[in-house]
C-alpha cells in the first residue's frame, strides 16, 4: 500500500532513492525519513519490546520515540527528524524485552 503525497501546488525538488529494509523509495529533498516511508508504504517502523507489536509515527515531533529505526549502521535514529539523503539506507528494528530500545540521543 503506497501513501500519495500531496501535489498539488508543491514544487519538489529532484526525486532520489533511499533503500529501506532492502528496497528503494522515492523521496525528495526536504522530506524526513518519516514521511518517505509513509509515502513508499512503509508503516511498520519495528516491534514493541513489550508485546512485540508493530510500531510507527505517532507523534511525528521527536518526543514519543515510537519511529526509531536505523539510519546508515546507526540504530535508534528517530525518523521523524531526520531528513531523508540519496543513498541512505535505512532498517526497521526489532525490539526484545532483553535488548528494548535505547534512544542514541
Amino acid at each position: 500500500m503506497n501513501m500519495q503525497r500531496c501535489e498539488k501546488g508543491i514544487k519538489r525538488g529532484k526525486p532520489f532513492f533511499i533503500t529501506i529494509d532492502g528496497e528503494k523509495v522515492v523521496a525528495y529533498p526536504g522530506e524526513t525519513v518519516a514521511g518517505a516511508m509513509l509515502s513508499g508504504g512503509k508503516m511498520r517502523f519495528g516491534n514493541s519490546c513489550q508485546k512485540n507489536s508493530p510500531r510507527g509515527v505517532y507523534c511525528g515531533i521527536g518526543i514519543c520515540y515510537s519511529c526509531l529505526v536505523t539510519i546508515n549502521t546507526i540504530p535508534s535514529q528517530r525518523a521523524c527528524q531526520t531528513r531523508a539523503e540519496a543513498e541512505m539506507v535505512i532498517e526497521t528494528q526489532a525490539s526484545t524485552k532483553e535488548q528494548p530500545w535505547k534512544p542514541m540521543i
